[in-house]
């Protein structure tokens, strides 16, 4: 019974990291077009998330930056040794961005971020294959982010502030690959939890060498989700001592959300604009998931991931004094290590392509667009900690999102 509780509750509160399953970074339309680059990059209010020591650099006194993006994923699993394969259903993520920057004086700027980093769902076919680990998982998130920022001189400036952040989720999976009530339908468990939140902070730092080049830093610290007293429901287990009793009872779990740092730079040459960001995720803080239950049980599952990095890069021409093109690529390392790739998680060392424009509708309003398409490396790989030994096939992932936004500057 430790260990059925443990799979149940560790796929809840991972699903508060990994958002369905793909971790896909939607923070800014401009950014996202140049392959969500953006810690060198001042160009709009979306400096609050990608590095607020940026704000005082913008142009103008007030800046508002709003988007929304459908995220549209698809994984596919195989086995051919057990000649079995299931395909998600065509789940769609809808990640928001509002983010607002003003000049208070010359030397310093405030902002304020409210985001949906994380945000999706994940629907598997009934009884498949790998029900036992997850049928489906709904997940919402919400980031709030005030900033302040300082010029120190022409040259330096610094920012940061608090990040609070609150959530809920609602996942379901069958008790095991066999067992059912005497009617013959599968035992299941749903866990929900909605509240769940904590604080955390962010710190930036920007260098300008020239007009024309520009260093950038960003740093976030990690993150502790609290789940308490979360309710669980134990549905269809057959009236038996050996199994629990249907109905609810209580869960109480933690896990870091890891800290970030991100360098990049910029560089402008006429009507073109450069961008390198390198991203690093300090995942090795993620150890194991430690698990107190309603009934005073401990549990504890081992994770073991690695720190992971990702490489971006993005490109910006200023076709006309209306039309600004742009497109990007990244790299995206996965955290996980052989034997702890679950289907509730499925990523893979991915490839993200991304493109997008901007075009000024007035001199003060802008309407922004992107778009990126994410595939993931095919994998052979395995869930080893699962009941009834490893579960493991082949899978196939790729997720595709268009966005749409407007700025605002006077």
């Amino acid at each position: 019974m430790r260990k059925l509780f443990s799979l149940v509750l560790f796929v809840t509160v991972t699903m508060v990291t990994y958002a369905g399953g793909y971790r896909v970074s939607v923070q800014g339309q401009r950014a996202m077009a140049m392959g969500h680059t953006g810690v060198a990059v001042v160009n709009s209010a979306e400096l609050v998330f990608f590095n607020p020591a940026g704000l005082v650099y913008l142009e103008n006194k007030l800046n508002v930056s709003v988007g929304a993006s459908g995220i549209f994923t698809d994984v596919i699993f195989q086995n051919e040794d057990l000649g079995i394969s299931s395909e998600t259903d065509n789940s769609v993520g809808t990640p928001i961005n509002v983010y607002a920057s003003y000049q208070v004086t010359d030397w310093m700027s405030v902002g304020l971020g409210v985001y949906t980093p994380y945000g999706s769902e994940v629907t598997w076919p009934t009884d498949w294959a790998g029900s036992h680990l997850v049928n489906n998982i709904d997940l919402a998130a919400i980031y709030v982010q005030p900033v302040v920022s300082f010029k120190l001189s022409d040259n330096v400036s610094i920012g940061g502030g608090p990040i609070y952040v609150t959530g809920s989720v609602n996942f379901n999976r069958n008790a095991s690959r066999t067992l059912a009530d005497i009617n013959g339908t599968r035992s299941n468990i749903t866990v929900d939890d909605s509240g769940v939140s904590n604080w955390g902070w962010s710190v930036g730092a920007m260098v300008n060498f020239t007009d024309d080049l520009r260093l950038g830093f960003s740093y976030r610290s990690e993150i502790i989700i609290e789940s308490e007293d979360g309710t669980a429901t134990f549905a269809n287990f057959p009236n038996s001592p050996a199994t629990p009793p249907n109905g609810d009872t209580s869960f109480n779990a933690e896990l870091p959300l890891p800290a970030e740092l991100t360098i990049g730079l910029s560089y402008e040459y006429k009507k073109w604009l450069f961008a390198f960001d390198y991203n690093r995720q300090y995942w090795d803080v993620y150890e194991s998931l430690d698990l107190t239950f309603g009934n005073g049980q401990v549990s504890q599952n081992p994770r073991n991931y690695k720190n992971s990095s990702v490489y971006r890069f993005g490109l910006q021409y200023q076709a006309t004094e209306k039309i600004a093109l742009r497109a990007g690529y990244y790299r995206d390392e996965t955290p996980v290590q052989p034997g702890f790739f679950a289907p509730e998680t499925p990523r893979n060392d991915s490839d993200g392509f991304s493109g997008g424009l901007s075009f000024a509708v007035t001199s003060r309003l802008a309407i922004d667009a992107s778009f990126f398409y994410l595939r993931f490396e095919e994998v052979d790989a395995s869930y080893d900690f699962g009941d009834g030994g490893p579960f493991e096939g082949t899978y196939k992932s790729s997720a595709f999102a268009p966005g749409l936004g407007l700025t605002y500057k006077m």
